[in-house]
């Protein structure tokens, strides 16, 4: 490939991308994570909660870029804004929902306009080669975002965008094309701030930075589809997908720019949940609720289980009937958190002995 002015190429791409939909883009050099020591500290510690073994053991895939695409050269890190409504009121029966996951299924759309950019880099240049990577392997994205100078790691563990927040979605293009790297910022704009760390509901932080998904509201409602410790139920409070709290909280988010793109605005128009509904779904209608959702991921058991949980919080006469049928679920997971969200309601004397 000698002779390509891989400037003007890499000048191509942005506006490609930009055609495409995404809407900032950075370039890395494919060279190993700067924080896979830490990454690494951090598995050894048990942080990692109910994803600890996938991540344990793709741990050396995502030690280099080169193990998912051989003789990788550069990481296309593109940024897609979602929306970044104000936060949704607290409503007793409602359940509320990480912003990202209000719409349709993101890495539908993403894992298409990535393809479509490969296919267009490896026409305009044959012979290279490309993989698009939407939550779909073990790569460092954020690492990759940092060094593509598209934000600075914050203290909530979110790559930050200074003229955009955190409310972002990251997708990597990875080539074997050698492409001028962007500069990464030089300055932490977190500064003394820790506002992130003192919001989260359940202290899941252990230090700035550093995470602890065991205690984590987006992992205990997404991933982990078992019994919550009740010693971080109440923290849990209204959430059952997701958690936006380091989020909302970050003065950077003041002025995210948000998106307008018709697949991540809220399905049916809701930015939160019927918990009445919820509790009523078997298998199948959860399938078909939630089929082009990420909320699919939470899987009816965790669902399910999130909404007991936040009924208990938030308690809600007219719940009731659906509160006592969970009793019942066929998950014993939900028939558990029903059962404690029921001892909550009657030592709060909202309802007499059952």
């Amino acid at each position: 490939m000698s002779g390509l002015d891989v400037h003007a190429l890499a000048a191509a791409l942005r506006a490609e991308a930009a055609r495409i939909g995404f809407y900032r883009v950075g370039i890395a050099p494919a060279v190993p994570p700067p924080h896979h020591d830490a990454f690494r500290h951090w598995l050894t510690a048990g942080r990692a909660g109910v994803m600890q073994d996938w991540l344990a053991r793709h741990e050396p895939l995502r030690s280099d870029p080169a193990h998912l695409l051989a003789g990788a050269r550069s990481v296309i890190v593109l940024a897609t804004d979602y929306p970044a409504d104000p936060p949704a009121e607290s409503v007793p029966g409602r359940g509320r929902v990480a912003r990202y996951a209000r719409g349709d299924d993101y890495h539908d759309l993403l894992r298409e306009r990535s393809n479509v950019l490969g296919a267009w880099l490896e026409a305009r240049v044959p012979g290279c080669r490309t993989r698009g990577v939407v939550d779909s392997a073990p790569l460092a994205e954020r690492d990759y975002g940092l060094l593509a100078g598209l934000g600075w790691i914050g203290k909530n563990t979110m790559l930050i965008d200074p003229r955009a927040g955190s409310y972002f979605f990251l997708t990597a293009l990875l080539t074997d094309l050698d492409l001028p790297a962007d500069v990464p910022l030089e300055t932490d704009h977190c500064g003394t701030c820790t506002a992130c760390l003192d919001a989260c509901p359940t202290g899941a932080f252990v230090e700035p930075r550093v995470l602890d998904a065991t205690k984590c509201i987006s992992t205990l409602t997404i991933e982990d589809h078992g019994p919550v410790p009740a010693s971080l139920r109440a923290g849990m409070g209204d959430w059952v997908f997701g958690c936006d709290v380091c989020q909302e909280v970050c003065p950077w988010n003041r002025h995210a720019p948000g998106s307008a793109e018709p697949a991540f605005q809220p399905q049916d128009g809701m930015t939160t949940l019927d918990l009445v509904e919820l509790l009523g779904l078997d298998e199948a209608a959860f399938r078909r609720r939630f089929q082009d959702s990420p909320l699919l991921r939470a899987k009816r058991r965790g669902l399910l289980r999130s909404a007991a949980i936040a009924l208990g919080n938030r308690p809600d006469p007219a719940a009731l009937p659906a509160l006592t049928a969970a009793l019942a679920d066929v998950e014993p997971a939900v028939r558990e958190a029903a059962a404690w969200a029921l001892a909550q309601w009657q030592a709060a004397g909202v309802v007499e002995d059952l």
